[in-house]
């Protein structure tokens, strides 16, 4: 082969390498050049959250003073119970009474609790049993017998009545005793 002919291949090998370099140069500039001139845009969009809320109350929240009383004694107290909360709820009432002296007062006193401002318009939901056992409705989970229920912002009254009945025994005398009224209050959406 001939020296000449290899150095024309030579060249000519470069300058094709060259011209593949230079194209490849070319396009690759030309596809950055494209990316960077195309339009585009983005948005956010937001998501705000907040829970609503369960809140009950009971007024007064001394339902009865009574002292001095004797046999066939009694009295009432409109409570009323309301929701302050953003969310329906139901609620029941459970009732428990100490007897300091030992004397078993509690027992000795009867309560009625009725719906309505006193006297109470409607039928007892607790009637004319022991001051220390009153229960309307049940606090367990979910929905039971006997559940009031309230929807936010709502209200209802309940008649306390008591009496001490004329039965009542002279072992009765100079007796004491203090009751706690406890209402306990769930949601009910999603709460069966």
């Amino acid at each position: 082969m001939d020296i000449k002919a290899l150095s024309v291949r030579r060249v000519t090998r470069r300058a094709g390498l060259i011209l593949l370099l230079t194209a490849s140069a070319a396009l690759s500039l030309g596809a950055g050049a494209s990316t960077l001139a195309i339009f585009t845009d983005s948005q956010n969009a937001t998501a705000a959250f907040s829970t609503g809320t369960i809140d009950l109350t009971a007024s007064p929240s001394t339902v009865f003073t009574a002292s001095g009383i004797f046999p066939g004694d009694s009295g009432s107290q409109t409570v009323t119970v309301a929701n302050a909360g953003t969310g329906a709820l139901r609620y029941a009432l459970s009732t428990s009474a100490t007897n300091p002296d030992g004397l078993g007062l509690a027992a000795q006193l009867q309560l009625t609790i009725t719906a309505g401002a006193c006297p109470g318009a409607g039928a007892p939901l607790y009637g004319a049993a022991a001051l220390g056992s009153a229960v309307v409705g049940n606090p367990a989970q979910g929905a039971q017998a006997g559940d009031r229920t309230l929807t936010g912002a709502t209200s209802e009254d309940l008649c306390f009545a008591w009496s001490l009945p004329l039965s009542t025994g002279n072992t009765f005398q100079g007796a004491t005793t203090t009751a706690t009224f406890t209402f306990a209050a769930e949601q009910t959406a999603s709460n069966p």
